[in-house]
């Protein structure tokens, strides 16, 4: 994908988040060459880990499409990565997917507890 699809979806994943009241604490958190993590944010006292999904139109299909079972293991790896190394493991979390459409106009969604 064109990275400056997925960072101008990932700035507007951003802002919604900030507005739905999430504190943003980290964004493309590296953990391999497989596992990153898009947004990191605090949802009341919930670490909630984010994967983002842009697409210019939905002609290759919705954006929720493109998270497979290989894509949501290594989250869910970076996850549990993430709070060893923050120790962090008393933590509530959940992991959510935040789908941004450009055209013909903006449009997100948002699942939680993918």
């Amino acid at each position: 994908m064109n990275s400056d699809v997925g960072k101008k979806g990932e700035d507007i994943a951003v802002e919604y988040l900030k507005k739905q009241g999430y504190k943003i604490l980290e964004r493309n958190k590296h953990f391999s060459k497989n596992c990153e993590i898009d947004i990191i944010a605090k949802d009341k006292k919930t670490l909630v880990f984010i994967e983002v999904k842009t697409r210019t139109t939905t002609n290759f299909g919705h954006p929720f499409e493109a998270i497979t079972k290989t894509k949501y293991n290594n989250i869910k790896t970076g996850v549990f990565t993430y709070l060893q190394e923050k120790k962090l493991n008393d933590t509530p979390f959940r992991i959510d997917a935040v789908s941004v459409l450009l055209k013909p106009e903006i449009k997100i969604e948002h699942l939680q507890n993918i």
